[in-house]
């Protein structure tokens, strides 16, 4: 997903490519977080800043009485490995798929086709899965830009493998039986599997004409080709804006002292979430807060406008040769939503709703600007809307979300969700030592069931920046679950990859509540593709309609707004008899209420400027078009910048980041089933019906059905007006 993301991002950025293979979850975008490596010297529940002493070995004879496979995927640490690697993978996969389409038509049945084509296609994109995180990890430059070029070549393949006439056939082959009778059956996932199989060879272009056909193949691996280059962009950039002392006023001492220089200057990454909100919601100076805000809003603009341009035209090219009124309308298709109107329909009716208390809000804080400025006619732009927001919270309800870094030791707060989700949902995460990481902080976790002691799967925890590193906050799914054919379970392994503020030798790793809220939503990520029991790789996980897979992670950040979670973990890391009052959390809410409509006004600018870009209409000028709608649903961003081209949402989430707002709609009403329970958010009832209805599903059924089943009744779109202040 987050994400940071992205998502928001993300927030939880999802990377589809061009080839619908799900890659990451969660992003963020400016500074909106939706998700660790120990600091030394302090402790996790359940872990240490000691070397772990268990292996993955130690859960080998379990996994074996539970008939699941549980292991850890080989990284390559060369371009030479990673380019065998990729030629043996295509090379394999080749084999196999001639193989599927030299059976012979009469015979064929859904496991000789649609089955094994599932399977197939699960192998190759694990492959995928890990080079998308070596690219987006490693420690090493020459490595990274092997990873970039590898994941090219196997999305250019996986786009030709959809074009390969004769497995198209075969499959077609058993449709036709399939449909005149003359075949069994199918039912529940299966059915499902099948059906969207074959949706997808429409959806694919298979049944145009041979001319159009290829042209639609060819053009689908030239924006696989550009949105790797476009990605690769974004994750190279690193952008270091330098600040006089005097000119930081207002930023908290700590993170004086964490970016001097060494020449009397202060550094601070743009391109680091952390280090971007310091200065936007701290500094007292507009000065530095624009020069910071133009920093991000212009990275890798020089590399990425001409490509996101190319990537806009190239889809609406796609979306007219598919006979698609838009792409847009052909990404949102297989979602929730259904089509481009519904999910318009959806945001414009949000922007209606919130105007009144957004236009409050705005004159609020304009009129804490002018008190500032002493200009009556001072406006707020774009770089002033957090310090204000945040100025708001800190003067009208007593709010200090730097001063609350204190009780937000990164280490605490994890131990302290790993216990609350090990309760709610019967689980237990060990430490082990996996043999290989990829840098050196970061840790790794078998999932276990708590009642059974089956091995669930392994997650990575990969929490600081660090130079060429994913800039934001996801979860990448490296090996998806899903049932082998000789009738064992293959465990899932992900990776959260975050960009937390890091320990320093006299102070550990503090985040803000909003990086709480992140940490409990990515690691939600993490727990919807671990705990699935998915049969297939292609509903494995988070592998669910795009614009649903935020939401019961979205529904997880509700966990840090209740004081009895609060108080299992949240303490003054100088004091930890010390907690958190609950008289500041009931401000912080009240807080949150009072700046909702603005936070919400961004997101849905957001999407709606990715709608529009991908809606009906031949050219289209994106920087214009995404600026504009900022300018018009929210604030208008710097002269001259073109924030898009570092929007990583573009690849991945294109015509879907509505669906952040869309999930959020379903995570508020799916929490009142924790919120109405006895022991609240605690309950491990209600978790482990979240587990069983949601998680273990996937995507198996439909969205709908699975939310239905975890509520017990129709979702409701009440909760979520509620929660942003507009009565229905």
């Amino acid at each position: 997903m987050d994400t940071a993301k992205e998502k928001a991002d993300v927030k939880k950025k999802m990377i589809t490519l061009a080839i619908g293979a799900t890659l990451v979850t969660g992003c963020a975008t400016d500074g909106d977080t939706k998700t660790t490596s120990s600091h030394r010297g302090h402790t996790m529940t359940n872990t240490t800043a000691e070397a772990p002493t268990k292996t993955v070995n130690d859960f080998r004879a379990m996994a074996a009485r539970h008939r699941v496979v549980l292991e850890l995927p080989t990284y390559e640490t060369t371009p030479a490995q990673l380019q065998a690697t990729v030629d043996a993978t295509i090379d394999r996969a080749d084999t196999r798929l001639t193989r599927l389409a030299q059976q012979n038509l009469a015979r064929v049945n859904f496991d000789s086709t649609i089955l094994e084509y599932d399977h197939i296609k699960w192998e190759f994109f694990n492959v995928l899965n890990r080079m998308y995180v070596i690219q987006n990890t490693s420690t090493d430059a020459e490595v990274r830009a092997a990873a970039t070029e590898a994941v090219k070549q196997m999305t250019n393949w996986a786009v030709g493998v959809e074009y390969r006439q004769d497995v198209y056939e075969v499959c077609r082959a058993f449709s036709d039986l399939y449909e005149a009778e003359r075949r069994p059956r199918l039912r529940g996932e299966m059915l499902k599997l099948y059906t969207e199989t074959m949706r997808d060879y429409k959806r694919a272009g298979l049944s145009l004409d041979p001319t159009q056909r290829d042209e639609v193949e060819r053009l689908r691996k030239e924006l696989a080709d550009l949105s790797t280059d476009f990605d690769s962009n974004i994750t190279n950039a690193s952008v270091t804006v330098y600040f006089e002392p005097g000119e930081l006023d207002g930023v908290p001492q700590s993170w004086l002292d964490r970016t001097e220089t060494g020449d009397g200057r202060h550094g601070f990454r743009s391109t680091v979430t952390p280090h971007f909100m310091a200065i936007m919601q701290n500094a007292t100076s507009e000065e530095t807060r624009r020069r910071m805000k133009e920093s991000r809003y212009t990275v890798a603009q020089e590399e990425n406008t001409e490509i996101l341009q190319e990537i806009v035209r190239l889809r609406d090219e796609v979306a007219r040769l598919l006979s698609y009124d838009s792409w847009a309308d052909y990404r949102i298709e297989p979602k929730m939503a259904g089509d481009l109107k519904t999910a318009m329909d959806f945001e414009n009716r949000l922007v209606e709703g919130l105007e009144p208390k957004f236009r409050a809000e705005v004159e609020a804080m304009r009129a804490l600007k002018v008190a500032d400025t002493g200009d009556p006619n001072a406006q707020i732009e774009m770089w002033d809307w957090r310090f204000y927001a945040n100025k708001i919270k800190k003067e009208n309800y007593s709010v200090d979300s730097e001063a609350l870094r204190a009780y937000f030791p990164l280490d605490a707060c994890i131990g302290g969700m790993f216990d609350i989700y090990q309760k709610i949902f019967s689980l237990r995460f060990d430490r082990i030592d996996p043999g290989f990481v990829w840098e050196e902080s970061v840790t790794t976790y078998v999932v276990s069931d708590a009642a059974s002691d089956e091995p669930l799967g392994v997650f990575y925890l990969d929490m600081f920046p660090r130079e060429g590193k994913y800039n934001h906050f996801a979860q990448f799914g490296i090996i998806d679950g899903r049932e082998l054919p000789n009738g064992k379970y293959q465990r899932p392994v992900v990776a959260l990859v975050c960009n937390f503020t890091s320990p320093t030798e006299d102070m550990p790793s503090l985040i803000t509540h909003g990086e709480l809220e992140t940490l409990f939503h990515e690691f939600g990520h993490a727990m919807h593709s671990i705990l699935t029991q998915a049969k297939t790789g292609r509903f494995s996980g988070t592998s669910v309609p795009r614009d649903f897979v935020e939401a019961p992670s979205q529904m997880l950040e509700a966990w840090v707004w209740d004081t009895t979670v609060l108080d299992t973990f949240a303490a003054d890391w100088r004091d930890p008899s010390k907690k958190i009052d609950p008289s500041v959390l009931k401000r912080m809410e009240e807080a949150r209420l009072a700046t909702v409509a603005t936070t919400y006004r961004r997101q849905l600018a957001f999407g709606l400027a990715d709608l529009r870009i991908h809606a009906p209409g031949s050219y289209k000028d994106v920087k214009a078009t995404i600026n504009d709608t900022m300018g018009e649903i929210f604030f208008a961003p710097p002269a001259g910048s073109h924030f898009a081209a570092y929007w990583g949402h573009l690849t991945g989430y294109d015509a879907g980041y509505y669906g952040y707002a869309w999930a959020d709609a379903i995570a508020a009403d799916m929490a009142t089933a924790f919120e109405e329970a006895p022991d609240r958010f605690m309950s491990v009832a209600v978790g482990m019906r979240l587990r069983n209805e949601i998680y273990a599903v996937g995507g198996a059924r439909p969205a709908e059905e699975s939310v239905e089943l975890f509520l017990g009744r129709p979702r409701s779109l009440k909760p979520f007006l509620q929660n942003i202040g507009i009565q229905d």
